[in-house]
Parts: structure tokens; C-alpha cells; sequence
């Protein structure tokens, strides 16, 4: 898929003909997150919004119902691999001074069986998407001086785990793209970080890696994978919350000081301790 975004002059004058009065007049306090249908993105949303920011909360199929009544919030529909779609969401919603890209998906198999549509699809979602969504943001940032863009990656990126090759590759990708962005942008004061979370239970993400499951049956890796498997679900003892990811963003997004690598949960923390 191509992903192209209009000049900066056409930005500006389609981005302020149907931004929001609110939106454009309240601009310090406005946040734009992928992925607010569940887990870590729902429940980042939901945490902005009690301490007074407005937000916009983005997903594939809007659900209008998640937030309650607020005038400070905005659900539209966002898909990171549809063009028309990023720049449209992008245009209604207003200055944006904090980005978030969270929308993700996992998948398990052995890297020998992991088909090239499933690899795509991966890394269109999880590393060409967060490419796109940020172009499509930056030059509104660019254009006022500030903003952060916080991108929530995996502490699966820490260690060198087997049967979410494919799925570490593409979040190791957005880990490198915004250690790159993060130098390229400051002089605009603009701040990048990134969020990664360990694993957890109260998320979709399980039941959206089981969908594209591979190699249970195969000769070659069955064994491997059902003894893998049942040997990752035995070794957890700690775990992330939805609010654990929710803090950190927030961190992210408020204090300046925070380092450029936030582990969110006790056992992404850990693992960011054993990896210095």
C-alpha cells in the first residue's frame, strides 16, 4: 500500500477548515490514540480523559459507547493501513499535541512457517502504520513547535523469543524507526518515546495472536512449539495491566525527563533490568 500525505500548505488549510473550535483552541491538551477498541489503548484513553485532556480516540469500527458522555471526547474510525482513512481521521480530529500509536496485532509460529501474507500484514499494521499515522501528524507539530509522539512497542523486543519472530521483528522496527525520529525531530520540540508493555491477560491480544497460529500439527515443529508454549504460560509470574501501559504513556507524554524506554508492567521492568 502507498501511503501519501498532502503538502504542508494543503495540511494546514484542510486541517484548519475542519478542525473543532475546541480542538484548535485547546491544542496543549489534546491526544490522538490508535487501537481504543480494548485493552491497552481503551483503557490509555479512558485514563487521559479523567485528568481533563481531550481526546481522540481512534479504532477501526467506532464504538461510541466505551467512554461515557464527555465533550472532551472523540471516537473515529482509523485504520493504520488505509491512506484515505489516516489522513481523514487526522484532519477531523484538530491540532494534535501527543500522538499515540498502539494499534497492533501478535502472531504465533515458527518463522519457517509464518506465511508472507501473515508477515505483511504484520508489519503493515505494526511498523508501516505507525510510519504513516506520524507523517500524517508531524508536520501540525512541525508547524507549532511542540508535541510527543509515543510509540507503544512489546518487551518482547528485549530477548531473542522463539515463535513471535515475526511479530518481535516489526516492534523491534518501530523501536529503531523512533530512536531515528526521536534525533530528526527534537530540533521542532518534539519529543518521541516509546512504551513497552510485558504480557497480559485483560487484553485482546492473545485471542488475536491465536488467529493466526501455525505449526501445532506440523511434524517438524509441534513438539517444539507445544513444549515452547507450555513452558512460556508456566514461567509467568508477573504480569502488565492495562493501567500499568495507561501510566506509563502518561508519563511519557507529561514529564520531559522520562527516559526514551518505558517498560510498562512489572515483568516488561524486569526484563528491561536483566537486559542492563
Amino acid at each position: 500500500m502507498k501511503y501519501g500525505f498532502p503538502t504542508l500548505a494543503r495540511y494546514k488549510r484542510i486541517f484548519y477548515r475542519q478542525a473543532p473550535m475546541n480542538l484548535v483552541k485547546e491544542s496543549m491538551q489534546t491526544i490522538l490514540i490508535t487501537g481504543c477498541s480494548s485493552g491497552f489503548g481503551l483503557e490509555t484513553a479512558r485514563y487521559f480523559l479523567a485528568r481533563g485532556w481531550n481526546v481522540v480516540a481512534t479504532m477501526r469500527n467506532p464504538q461510541h459507547d466505551l467512554f461515557g458522555t464527555s465533550d472532551r471526547i472523540r471516537v473515529l474510525p482509523l485504520d493504520v493501513t488505509d491512506a484515505n482513512s489516516i489522513w481523514s481521521a487526522v484532519a477531523s480530529a484538530g491540532p494534535i499535541d501527543v500522538l499515540v500509536n498502539n494499534a497492533g496485532f501478535g502472531a504465533v509460529a515458527p518463522l519457517e512457517l509464518v506465511s508472507m501474507e501473515t508477515a505483511r500484514a504484520l508489519f503493515e499494521t505494526n511498523t508501516i502504520g505507525v510510519l504513516a499515522v506520524t507523517q500524517a501528524v508531524l508536520p501540525g507539530m512541525r508547524d507549532r513547535g511542540s508535541g510527543v509522539i509515543v510509540n507503544v512497542t512489546s518487551s518482547v523486543t528485549y530477548k531473542p523469543l522463539p515463535l513471535v519472530g515475526a511479530y518481535r521483528a516489526a516492534k523491534a522496527a518501530v523501536n529503531a524507526l523512533s530512536e531515528s525520529l526521536a534525533h530528526e525531530v527534537e530540533q521542532f520540540g518534539i519529543r518521541v518515546r516509546v512504551v513497552l508493555p510485558g504480557s497480559s491477560s485483560e487484553t485482546r491480544f492473545r485471542e488475536s495472536a491465536s488467529a493466526y497460529l501455525r505449526g501445532l500439527e506440523d511434524e517438524s515443529y509441534g513438539d517444539f512449539m507445544r513444549k515452547t508454549m507450555t513452558q512460556m504460560r508456566s514461567s509467568i509470574d508477573l504480569t502488565t495491566q492495562p493501567q500499568d501501559v495507561a501510566e506509563a504513556v502518561w508519563r511519557a507524554a507529561t514529564d520531559s525527563t522520562a527516559p526514551f524506554r518505558l517498560p510498562a508492567g512489572a515483568d516488561a521492568a524486569k526484563w528491561a533490568a536483566e537486559e542492563d
